[in-house]
């Protein structure tokens, strides 16, 4: 029998996420030893603390050079690299806000944050893999973790409903994924991402109804990940019951690896039948997704179900650079290089370099963004007014700015950057997907985008006049302190700003290195 030849650099790509299983079996481990009354404080310490340490070993990770590892299952390059910092970034302020949250419940256990870190190996995992079913495999294994996070407080049926749901949700979109992909092997032979080019463009002639169906039922499967619309009926629900801290880091996490994963696997499937299916597809789910998550967030008077609807207009944005990465023109090929820096003899390789560019910064954009503002959310709601659906109304943040003025100016900023307003990295981060969209020739759709980014403007200035400009209500309870979740609120600010103002040294240039360095 004859073994695979690996060595030891195939298992580079793997460390962040044997980092974080460590950490989660250290956790597990240690929860053994402790009493009902025991001090659980440390918990959240070490999960921060794994997170800090799988995210710097990514970071030095974006400087390898870009190659398949595990005879081509998996990828070791910095697109995967980048996505990895920014789970491991949405770890440590989820952790963080997690310990304030679970111990005024009662709830702080180890496992709750040996399930985060669980997650965050799977998402890891999820963007350096490079082979369908392992694909499938990463996306159970961020997912399984994600239901049980998501019902963890079984007190009520808010997160019983929630979770349910969002398994529910999950099993059916993790069907459509594998249908596609048997689809797609059918047709190439292969599951092998690097491998599947040439096979589906010789089978296009013979197989292309095939092809086509194990194409679109691919993009369907990773809509439902990404929220898009017309795939996001319950993603609301399953954001508003489940605990706040875990509905920051799927709305940021899980996102930014469903996105990074549908990327590797389009711009190979793209290659190879026509880059016109994926454009068609994204194209539409972007234009849907973006008109969809504004409107239905204008009405909302509650904010985490507002934040909700607003993380998936985002998700149309995204899917705009997305779009972008496959107008590709009669006569003009593009592939990947190393393998996933895009390059090609078209005119409009920069254009799409740069599209790339700007869904990696605009994933960081968000998520630092989107954990401040839960991080308020976590820190003004109530558990007495969360079954009764009260926890989460605007009214609670009326007057914030006179009860906790640094609170209100965090939030300010987090809806200022969430609408894309400058200095903040939100509106930097637009300015790179759409200046990329329009580079690309999707002027109008960049036009769609631009002005429901304006509509979306409403809703959250709407919450900066709620904490400014109205008085505090009467009987309103005290808002406790909570130091680990106002660290999340100074390092998010810090980032919304400081990456907006400086988004070359600080921010764009990591981009950069990550995108060009496989060229």
């Amino acid at each position: 029998m004859n073994l695979p030849n690996l060595t030891s650099a195939d298992f580079l790509p793997l460390l962040p996420a044997i980092i974080l299983v460590l950490g989660a079996c250290a956790l597990l481990i240690s929860e053994v030893f402790l009493s009902v009354g025991s001090s659980r404080g440390y918990q959240a310490v070490l999960a921060t603390l794994t997170s800090v340490i799988a995210g710097a070993v990514s970071l030095r990770l974006l400087f390898e050079p870009a190659r398949e590892v595990f005879l081509g299952f998996g990828a070791l390059d910095p697109f995967s690299s980048f996505l990895t910092f920014i789970v491991c970034v949405a770890l440590a302020l989820a952790t963080l806000t997690s310990a304030n949250f679970l111990r005024r419940r009662g709830a702080e256990r180890g496992e709750f944050y040996a399930l985060m870190l669980f997650a965050g190996a799977g998402m890891s995992l999820l963007g350096v893999s490079n082979e369908l079913i392992t694909v499938f495999i990463n996306i159970e294994v961020l997912s399984i973790s994600t239901y049980a996070l998501t019902c963890f407080l079984r007190r009520g049926t808010r997160p019983s409903e929630a979770g349910f749901k969002y398994f529910i949700l999950g099993a059916f979109s993790s069907a459509v994924l594998l249908y596609g992909s048997a689809l797609l092997y059918g047709a190439a032979g292969t599951t092998l991402l690097s491998n599947m080019a040439e096979p589906l463009r010789a089978a296009m002639g013979t197989h292309a109804p095939l092809i086509y169906a194990g194409a679109v039922l691919v993009a369907a499967g990773f809509a439902f990940k990404v929220a898009a619309v017309p795939f996001h009926m319950w993603t609301p629900d399953v954001y508003e019951g489940a605990p706040t801290p875990v509905t920051a880091l799927m709305s940021a996490g899980v996102k930014a690896a469903a996105f990074v994963a549908l990327v590797r696997v389009f711009v190979t499937v793209g290659s190879g039948i026509s880059a016109k299916l994926p454009f068609a597809l994204f194209s539409t789910l972007a234009l849907l997704t973006m008109i969809g998550g504004n409107l239905l967030a204008l009405p909302q008077r509650n904010v985490k179900r507002m934040l909700a609807y607003s993380s998936i207009a985002h998700a149309g944005y995204l899917l705009l650079g997305v779009a972008a990465l496959f107008t590709v023109h009669p006569g003009q090929e593009f592939k990947l290089l190393g393998p996933t820096a895009l390059v090609g003899a078209s005119v409009q390789a920069v254009a799409r370099t740069e599209a790339l560019r700007g869904i990696l910064f605009y994933l960081l954009a968000y998520t630092v963004t989107t954990m401040g503002a839960f991080g308020i959310v976590s820190l003004v709601e109530r558990r007495e007014d969360e079954e009764k659906g009260t926890a989460w109304d605007r009214e609670r943040l009326s007057g914030l700015a006179q009860r906790r003025p640094g609170w209100a100016f965090a939030m300010a900023a987090f809806m200022l950057s969430l609408a894309g307003i400058p200095p903040t990295v939100g509106f930097m981060g637009k300015l790179m997907l759409f200046r990329a969209a329009v580079d690309s020739g999707l002027v109008g759709l960049t036009i769609v985008a631009v002005l429901s980014s304006a509509a979306g403007a409403y809703y959250y200035l709407r919450v900066v006049i709620y904490m400014y400009m109205r008085p505090v209500p009467e009987g309103a309870h005290p808002l406790e302190r909570a130091w680990m979740t106002e660290l999340v609120l100074v390092i998010s600010t810090v980032a919304v700003v400081l990456l907006g103002i400086i988004p070359g040294p600080v921010g764009e240039w990591i981009v950069q290195a990550g995108t060009l360095l496989g060229r």
